[in-house]
């Protein structure tokens, strides 16, 4: 099992994938991090549903997701309520980071089972400033083992 959790970012804006990548590494950060760039994709990813031979979750492996909302395909909002509807992922720590701050947008990813939700600021100097302090604040939580399907092994 992997110690330090894969950093899920589901962004659609492939600059602020980077950006979220940049500043998370330069905030003393080295978990791995795999970019998702819609809600399928984090969904087909997650569930197991991809094309062969793409990404899959491994079930010994722990993950922290980073979701956007407004996404094409599949929102954010979506995507949280399928995790938070299964069984084995619903353990699975969900933090939005996203532009929205819509007051029923951020109340329904609480309600829905969000760890957290992040306002992205859209000056770029604060967004630097904000994605750095996310980065301090994955380093120090706990975060719960990858969830175990098969209830013989626990």
């Amino acid at each position: 099992m992997n110690p330090m959790p894969v950093i899920l970012i589901v962004e659609d804006d492939d600059g602020h994938a980077i950006l979220i990548r940049q500043n998370l590494e330069e905030s003393g950060l080295d978990n791995p991090i795999l970019h998702l760039r819609n809600g399928q994709e984090a969904l087909d990813f997650l569930f197991h549903r991809g094309p062969a031979g793409g990404p899959q979750r491994d079930p010994e492996t722990t993950y922290l997701v980073l979701l956007d909302i407004r996404m094409p395909k599949v929102d954010g909002i979506e995507v949280l309520r399928q995790l938070k509807d299964d069984p084995e992922l619903r353990s699975l720590p969900v933090i939005m980071l996203t532009t929205t701050d819509d007051s029923r947008e951020v109340e329904k990813c609480y309600t829905l089972g969000c760890s957290a939700y992040i306002r992205k600021p859209l000056n770029y100097d604060h967004f630097i400033e904000t994605i750095k302090r996310l980065g301090f604040f994955i380093g120090v939580i706990q975060l719960p083992p990858p969830p175990n399907p098969d209830p013989r092994r626990l």
